[in-house]
Formats: C-alpha cells, sequence, structure tokens
C-alpha cells in the first residue's frame, strides 16, 4: 500500500491521540514493601526505555536539522550510519531499522509474556495490561507511518516531505514517551512484585 491510501488514516489516527491520555488510563496500582530485588525488574525496564526515548532524541534532532538546512546530505548520511538504531535496522532492510526492530521485539514480549501474566495478578491489573497491550497498537502503527515517511523523504528531499516526516515524528515522540511513562508507573513494580517475567 502506498503512503498516500495511508495518509487518510494516519491523519485520523494523529487526531485521536486523545486515546492516551492519562485520564482515561487506568490507575496504577500501589504496592508496598518492594525490596531492591523487587525493584530491578522495573529498574531494569526504564533502561530498556531510556535506549528507546535516547533513539527518538536523536533522530527528531536529525530531522530538525534536516529541515531547516542545517545538514547536508552527506552529514545525514554520517550521522545516521553512526546511529545504533540505524546500524541494526538495516540488517532489517529499512531506514527505521533497529529502533522499530527493538520497539517492536520489547512489545511482542511484553504482549506474549508480560502482559498475560500481569492480567492474571487480579481485574485491576488486567485492565493495565488491556490499555497497554492497546497502546502498541498505536505505536506501532506510528513507527509503520514514520517509515514510511522517512522513507520518501529519503527518495524526495522536499519541504513537503520533510513536514509530514517531523508531523508523523512528533505525533510517535508525544505518544511513544507518554506509553513509556504510563508503563513503567503502572507495572514497573509489579514485574518484581509477582515475579513477572524473571
Amino acid at each position: 500500500m502506498s503512503g498516500t491510501a495511508k495518509r487518510p488514516i494516519c491523519a485520523r489516527m494523529l487526531l485521536n491521540i486523545a486515546f492516551l491520555d492519562d485520564a482515561t488510563r487506568p490507575p496504577a496500582q500501589k504496592l508496598e514493601g518492594l525490596t531492591e530485588a523487587q525493584r530491578a525488574p522495573g529498574l531494569h525496564l526504564r533502561m530498556v526505555h531510556d535506549h528507546l526515548r535516547d533513539n527518538m532524541k536523536t533522530l527528531g534532532k536529525l530531522i530538525e536539522r534536516a529541515s531547516s538546512g542545517g545538514v547536508t546530505r552527506a552529514e545525514i548520511a554520517a550521522e545516521t550510519d553512526n546511529l545504533a538504531m540505524v546500524s541494526n535496522y538495516r540488517r532489517f532492510g529499512n531506514l527505521c531499522g533497529q529502533h522499530c526492530q527493538i520497539v517492536h521485539t520489547h512489545h511482542s514480549i511484553e504482549d506474549y509474556a508480560i502482559f498475560p501474566a500481569l492480567a492474571q495478578q487480579g481485574a485491576a491489573f488486567k485492565a493495565i495490561a488491556d490499555r497497554l497491550r492497546a497502546e502498541h497498537v498505536v505505536v506501532h502503527e506510528l513507527l509503520e507511518r514514520l517509515v514510511d515517511a522517512l522513507n520518501a523523504l529519503a527518495a524526495e528531499p522536499t519541504e513537503a516531505r520533510f513536514e509530514d516526516a517531523k508531523t508523523v515524528y512528533h505525533a510517535l515522540e508525544r505518544v511513544l514517551l507518554s506509553h513509556l511513562g504510563y508503563e513503567e508507573e503502572a507495572m514497573g513494580d509489579a514485574l518484581g512484585y509477582f515475579g513477572i517475567g524473571g
């Protein structure tokens, strides 16, 4: 399917990002008396998420610099070559490379192993797991849109293509950062408390 055919879906998604507002999310459950060992899985989750946050910042800065004419094509190529996310993603055959694969793998582990175990801890945790799984769908859709926008930009570096890439990037940034923060708050302590994924 071409990027043009996808645009109406993407436009609707970008307008519906309120889906991730905290007021619509199931509340995090307070777990008392955690040991350092029980907190360790949540801290590890935050470290993985910090890697994703860092990649998003780097990619965003590069898109902004390229859009403003502050970087040449050669500089873009050199800087993206140095990004772990790009070099690893090239192994998977697209520009988004490692970052998208890391997000996909991370979310797949959560969807198929972590969330079902979390959901077994009671109705409140099931609601959290269901919500996190639904948010993954939105994140993955935006990741695909970003890959399409970046590939279109690489093929035709016009002002309109830069604007498309920036629009999708900023939507993904907002959604992904919001999702990661909610996930850490809602399930970070539960991982060690309930011995999930250990």
